[in-house]
């Protein structure tokens, strides 16, 4: 098993008088159920997918939940919505029970939280493995901040090593970013005892489960083929402006049905939705936001290609990679692209409490100092200072270009 590091914030939030109902939402088998049953081992498992079962849950008394199940972890409970409202009355009735309520669908589980539980829970978001989780090996291996967390909590400066060859943990770094290329990381497909054939049959399972199950929950859709198309068409273009009129045109579907299309690959987790930046907030909703696909192995069995990556591809890896290290570690931040009428793109802004950092993504082994000119002159734009700008890379050399622009190598840095 690969350890967690939200595991030790989901503990240390249930004990908190506000952590009673733990709320965890994320993509199907990314290691909710296992790893709540792993640190709650005496907490009964109520599974509410098994629609026998489902309508005992559903006839009992508050006072009966009380009784039979004072701790207990309730999974794909927006199956069953009406749960909640049973867990809310046991939550307002007495202090002790304790439950988890694990679902894969964020809107039709967070709808119904919202609604019941506001102010009664604490809510969490599972996604794939980390670099660094992907380089455990058991629970008992810590999970350790990569160089990039490390900065986000302000526990590194700038002093990077010259080279990643003088890594002393460059060997798992490497092995991980290996898999993370050619498998993504969800957690079924880390394991070491499956070989390759195995990890591409279960990423093309993955993707049927997931338009047959959680794609027509969320939907009800009657007709999945032009959601299909769609994602075949987002899988090809990652890493790109979401255009929804011309993607609209293009697969003879309408503007409204595209942008709700796509925002169902969010809900799910299954893509991130970079915003523009601006200096007016207001404009940041009328531009064109960029999208990444949150996962390359599904990529790849989405498009039925096995090894090889595009240079779409690496930079959505690199910004998936990055948005769930921040996701981890809980860091208050916001992302955006950037993209000026002069033609300067920036592939990813972070903004910060008081500063922002850049980064640009090259697939390249060799960096050059033209990979830094839409870095160049971006502080003038940006309305607060940019503190560091990164160009993150295959080159295993780190270079300089100024004094706030440096070229790293990404398995070093997110690793």
């Amino acid at each position: 098993m690969k350890n967690r590091k939200i595991a030790e914030v989901i503990v240390q939030r249930h004990r908190w008088k506000t952590g009673r109902i733990m709320v965890l939402t994320g993509a199907r088998q990314t290691g909710k159920t296992t790893l709540i049953r792993h640190l709650f081992p005496d907490y009964e498992y109520i599974s509410v997918e098994d629609p026998v079962l489902r309508g005992r849950y559903f006839r009992l008394s508050a006072s009966q939940w009380r009784t039979l199940y004072p701790a207990a972890i309730l999974d794909e409970v927006q199956k069953e919505p009406a749960l909640i409202e049973s867990i809310k009355s046991v939550y307002d009735q007495w202090e002790e029970p304790k439950y988890f309520l694990l679902g894969s669908s964020q809107l039709l589980l967070l709808e119904k939280v919202k609604e019941s539980l506001a102010g009664r829970c604490i809510i969490l978001e599972f996604f794939p493995l980390t670099l660094p989780e992907l380089r455990t090996t058991s629970w008992n291996d810590p999970v350790e901040d990569s160089l990039f967390q490390a900065i986000l909590k302000n526990e590194a400066g700038g002093d990077f090593l010259p080279s990643f060859l003088l890594d002393k943990k460059m060997a798992e770094k490497q092995k991980a970013w290996e898999h993370y290329l050619a498998f993504g990381a969800y957690p079924a497909v880390s394991d070491e005892a499956l070989h390759a054939e195995e990890r591409y049959v279960w990423l093309q399972n993955y993707v049927r489960t997931y338009l047959e199950r959680d794609i027509r929950d969320l939907a009800s859709f009657r007709d999945l083929e032009p959601f299909v198309k769609l994602q075949r068409y987002l899988a090809e273009n990652t890493a790109t402006l979401v255009n929804a009129t011309a993607i609209a045109n293009q697969l003879g579907l309408t503007t409204k049905t595209i942008q709700r299309y796509i925002r169902y690959f969010e809900l799910s987790y299954q893509a991130v939705i970079l915003p523009a930046w601006s200096k007016n907030p207001t404009k940041r909703l009328l531009k064109m936001p960029k999208i990444h696909y949150l996962d390359n192995g599904i990529i790849q069995a989405i498009l039925q290609k096995r090894g090889g990556i595009t240079g779409n591809e690496f930079e959505s890896l690199v910004v998936a990679e990055i948005y769930k290290q921040i996701e981890t570690i809980n860091a208050t931040v916001q992302l955006f692209h950037l993209r000026t009428y002069d033609g300067k793109e920036v592939d990813l802004i972070i903004e910060m409490p008081g500063y922002y950092l850049a980064f640009e993504i090259k697939m390249t082994e060799r960096v050059t100092k033209s990979d830094a000119k839409n870095l160049r002159g971006l502080e003038e734009i940006l309305d607060k200072p940019l503190k560091q700008a990164y160009i993150l890379s295959n080159d295993r050399e780190t270079k300089y270009f100024d004094e706030k622009t440096v070229a790293l190598n990404v398995p070093m840095f997110l690793g």
